[in-house]
């Protein structure tokens, strides 16, 4: 959406200009210009958007003027450009305002020196500027309009679909053979974090999306019902073709070893058949739309499902395929609650008992939902996240002024090309490495770039419109790339930039090896004042954001516990979101040291692995979360006063954990022991061992202790045993 809405800005642009007859520089400054207006603004309410977008001509106009007006006076006109990028950085600290007003004031003064604007020219630029916020205003909010709601619709499809497409994989896991069973694993484990991705994305819209915060923590919950479900399918079927129990820790690592297969599926071909059967089911309920649902054929597929659950129909199979059978219920049921939080009440006319249960279930859960969100009230802490800081502004300014001085010793007339690179390496990246790999990545791009927008401006010549044409492709897919590879955007960027030198009579092969050039010295600058400049050590920006990530995964797992145990009631699900919030961002930060580039192959392998055993932690502590919600209207879940007392010696770990990694010299112990399972496996007797949550509440926690143990091991934790003695790294 953001490629159309540029792509539509930009054409509606040349539409208005060329009868006008504009010339080529004024075309190129129009397309430009319409292209910052267009995705500088980030917010997502359109009164918001439409103040940015008129507080931004503004600014433009103010920045075109202040570069016509600086042509002619070089030292002034640098100093300018140094104070107007130490601004436009340091305003990201005020909110998307002000992140997209310094975007349009440094974009906008930028194409005033790749126009060489001056004061003769400035009334016709000044007026192809407003022609570009008028046709970007245009596409926004009338021809590729887009609200809260309508993004949120879309991503909900989405979400099913992904949802689907990981049912998918997980029926190829269950079918694939020895030779592909890790290839089919790694599908397995791309789609599961892709439907991740969906499910936060959902989360960063609901508030904005949906017409109450009731509305917002409805869907909230049966998205992570749905997630949770799914990727529990994933552990249960992998377990049923291996010849042990399959660890969650195997989903979330790359690369991770394949479980030894087992019999269990092979030699049963008739339960395998019902198996994949019904997994295809499955993946069609959640494709087929509500409006489709009419007739018997649906409703028997969807009760065979949910009856899973209640031990019906069972097939005559090993506990572990079993399980599978009933997570393919499970999940079965949480489609349902995910179909009626979206598309509303359904037919009910062919219900089995065991589908009205589960119905009946929804619904109490959705009275639970209602009064957490009455009793909350608005008195929730609404406060935004401001990610710039001054040091980011002030280290950008200084990598600028060492651009601008080497640029001018490479070309005295593009010299910005090195100050725009330093500039774009460091948006979104918070050390020294991410600076380093960013530029890396821009600079591979640029070069291929370059041989790409050299063949094509050979080809082009000097047809106008189909270089524009051209520019208009390329515009998009660097929108559209720009989430999956920075160096593929970088690559349309340079081949764009190739064509725009084109249509200005000023293309040259020495101009485009000019460019490979200065992006290398803007990447350089840029690395030289991050490193000297108020430097942030990755290891350092690593920890710190290690450390937020234990925190959050302690506070999910205390007021699950808490919940569970008997406690009040509070927004657990927005605290497990909180947590993936965070993991999301060491993620981000570990990708220097996750590079194929590093030398350091050890310290790859065990940031990887740190970061596989915290997903799988945060996936055990968002399920003890959905669980802990259900409570106290829930006709499944009962509070257990016993489960506090088991939380107890996580908590103390998880304590230890972020204790050490804020402070190296502490020598805080792990704790370990009996399983969290045996320690109320005594005051437990005769109890059916599927007829309670109970036992799924234990096996989280239990996963979850292993999990925070496991942690000790690479960030050297000394671990006691149970018969007292301790040892540095030791891991369950």
């Amino acid at each position: 959406m953001a490629g159309l809405r540029t792509v539509g800005a930009i054409a509606l642009t040349l539409a208005v200009l060329a009868p006008l007859g504009a010339s080529k520089s004024h075309l190129v400054a129009g397309s430009i210009t319409a292209m910052a207006a267009t995705f500088a603004i980030k917010e997502k309410q359109w009164r918001q958007q439409a103040v940015t977008l008129a507080l931004g001509l503004v600014v433009a106009l103010t920045s075109m003027s202040l570069g016509a007006l600086l042509s002619t006076h070089v030292v002034a006109g640098d100093l300018f450009f140094l104070a107007l990028i130490f601004a436009a950085v340091y305003s990201r600290r005020f909110g998307d305002r002000g992140t997209a007003l310094g975007l349009i004031g440094f974009q906008v003064y930028f194409v005033s020196l790749f126009v060489r604007a001056g004061l003769s020219g400035l009334p016709g630029l000044c007026g192809t500027l407003v022609v570009a916020f008028v046709c970007s205003a245009l596409v926004r909010f009338v021809l590729v309009s887009e609200t809260p709601e309508r993004v949120l619709r879309r991503l909900r499809s989405a979400f099913r679909a992904r949802l689907a497409q990981l049912v998918a994989a997980q029926i190829e896991l269950l079918d694939a053979g020895p030779d592909r069973v890790e290839k089919a694993l790694e599908e397995v484990r791309r789609h599961t974090a892709r439907l991740h991705e969906s499910a936060m994305m959902i989360q960063g819209r609901l508030e904005e999306g949906t017409r109450d915060s009731a509305t917002a923590a409805h869907v909230q919950r049966r998205i992570a019902d749905a997630e949770i479900a799914a990727e529990r399918l994933g552990v249960l079927i992998l377990t049923a073709r291996s010849a042990e129990r399959a660890d969650t820790l195997t989903l979330h690592l790359p690369h991770a070893p394949v479980p030894a297969a087992s019999d269990r599926l092979r030699t049963q071909d008739d339960t395998t058949a019902t198996l994949r059967r019904d997994l295809e089911a499955l993946r069609l309920l959640v494709l087929r739309p509500v409006a489709e649902d009419r007739g018997t054929g649906v409703a028997h597929v969807r009760n065979r499902l949910l009856g899973y659950r209640d031990e019906e129909n069972l097939p005559r199979a090993s506990a572990a395929v079993q399980d599978v059978f009933r997570g393919i219920g499970e999940t079965a049921r949480a489609v349902l609650g995910l179909r009626l939080a979206i598309d509303g009440p359904q037919d009910e006319s062919d219900d089995t008992p065991s589908t009205t249960r589960s119905r009946e279930e929804l619904d109490a859960e959705d009275v639970a939902i209602v009064r957490a969100e009455e009793d909350e009230g608005d008195t929730q802490d609404r406060t935004g996240w401001k990610r710039p800081t001054t040091r980011t502004a002030v280290q950008v300014s200084v990598g600028s002024a060492l651009a601008i001085v080497g640029g001018e010793f490479l070309s005295s007339q593009r010299w910005y090309w090195a100050v725009l690179t330093c500039w774009v390496v460091f948006l979104n990246t918070a050390s020294t490495g991410e600076i380093l790999v960013k530029g890396y990545r821009r600079l591979l791009g640029t070069v291929l770039g370059v041989v790409a927008g050299a063949l094509l401006a050979s080809v082009v010549g000097s047809h106008t419109w189909t270089a524009f044409g051209l520019v208009l492709l390329f515009i998009f897919a660097m929108f559209f790339t720009a989430p999956l590879s920075y160096a593929l955007m970088s690559f349309f960027v340079t081949a764009m930039l190739g064509l725009l030198y084109t249509l200005l009579n000023t293309y040259s092969t020495g101009v485009l090896v000019l460019r490979i050039e200065e992006t290398a010295l803007g990447a350089a600058c840029g690395v030289i004042a991050a490193a000297l400049v108020l430097p942030v050590n990755t290891d350092r920006r690593t920890d710190e954001l290690l450390a937020t990530v234990l925190k959050r995964l302690g506070e999910v797992t205390d007021a699950a516990v808490d919940q569970l145990s008997g406690g009040p009631a509070t927004e657990l699900l927005d605290k497990a979101r909180d947590l993936d919030t965070a993991l999301d961002d060491l993620r981000s930060s570990t990708q220097p040291l996750t590079h194929p580039i590093t030398p350091l192959r050890a310290r790859r392998e065990t940031v990887r692995y740190l970061v596989a055993l915290l997903e799988t932690c945060a996936y055990h502590a968002r399920s003890l979360a959905a669980t802990a919600e259900l409570l106290p209207h829930s006709k499944t879940v009962a509070a257990d006063p016993r489960l506090k007392g088991a939380g107890r010696r996580m908590a103390h770990n998880i304590d230890v954990l972020v204790a050490r990694v804020e402070d190296d010299d502490t020598e805080g112990v792990a704790e370990t022991g009996p399983s969290l399972a045996s320690m109320l496996e005594s005051d437990r007797p005769g109890l059916p061992r599927h007829d309670r949550v109970t036992d799924r509440v234990l096996r989280h926690l239990q996963r979850l202790d292993e999990g925070v143990i496991g942690l000790a091991r690479p960030l050297g934790v000394r671990v006691s045993t149970p018969a007292g003695t301790a040892s540095r790294g030791s891991a369950a």
